[in-house]
């Protein structure tokens, strides 16, 4: 069974991670999806835009799957996981179309990383979000906090990392990350958010975001997030880390 679904909603692509017995965290298939929806949205036509939502109603992503990823014991190992979600992330943050987080539960970590690195997010009423690496004793490790940064006032974004505590979405809506609340999510209300952005031809779309992505060039956002994803890799290498994450699994068994 695949990790993850890629089908149309009108002029829309949805990614949707299908591992909600895992709460759908990701593992290197996801990441691979991921990469192919990426390129699906930038290079056919007729696609407006690309939506990333989770399976189910308890979950958009926990983050990496920590059981994928506890073999990974070094600096080096922890570098080559961490550096290609993060290329990733770069590339998603950078698409030349706008991007949707479909926020339909809890995002935690990775999760928030990921939603992070969407251009809006949509989150259902009383859904929790939180950026807890530091209860792993690491940092973001995909580039997160540094798209954090470039999203949120500095003072709030850092709080939130600092933190490392999950925040309902309507506290996190008036931080300014989450931009729409609903009692419900589904592509209708995706479509609804989108309706007066689907007016405007594609060309003036990718316009405006390449405004933006000259702008993150400028600032090296790609080299800062590269640098996260070092930092953290050193981090992950710490047995505080690894205790922490057998900490973790034991608990969740």
């Amino acid at each position: 069974m695949s990790s993850y679904l890629i089908h149309k909603e009108e002029n829309l692509l949805v990614f949707t991670i299908t591992r909600e017995h895992k709460r759908n965290a990701i593992n290197y298939e996801v990441m691979d999806g991921l990469l192919k929806v990426i390129e699906m949205t930038k290079q056919e036509a007729n696609i407006k835009g690309l939506v990333i939502t989770g399976e189910g109603e308890s979950a958009f992503c926990s983050g990496g799957d920590l059981s994928a990823f506890q073999n990974l014991i070094t600096a080096e190992d922890a570098y080559n996981m961490l550096s290609k979600m993060s290329k990733i992330l770069y590339k998603l943050t950078t698409l030349n179309k706008p991007t949707i987080a479909l926020i339909n539960g809890t995002a935690v970590g990775g999760g928030c990383e990921l939603a992070t690195a969407c251009d809006f997010r949509i989150a259902k009423k009383g859904t929790k979000m939180g950026f807890i690496q530091g209860t792993l004793a690491i940092t973001t490790g995909w580039g997160g906090g540094s798209l954090l940064l470039e999203k949120l006032e500095s003072e709030v974004a850092l709080k939130l990392l600092m933190e490392a505590r999950p925040l309902p979405a309507e506290d996190l809506y008036k931080k300014g990350f989450i931009h729409a609340i609903y009692d419900q999510v589904s592509m209708e209300v995706v479509q609804q958010f989108f309706a007066n952005i689907n007016r405007i031809h594609t060309d003036v779309l990718s316009a405006y975001k390449e405004i933006l992505v000259r702008k993150w060039k400028v600032t090296q956002l790609e080299k800062r997030m590269e640098e996260e994803v070092r930092t953290c890799s050193t981090l992950w290498s710490m047995e505080s880390h690894h205790q922490a994450v057998n900490k973790f699994l034991t608990k969740n068994k």
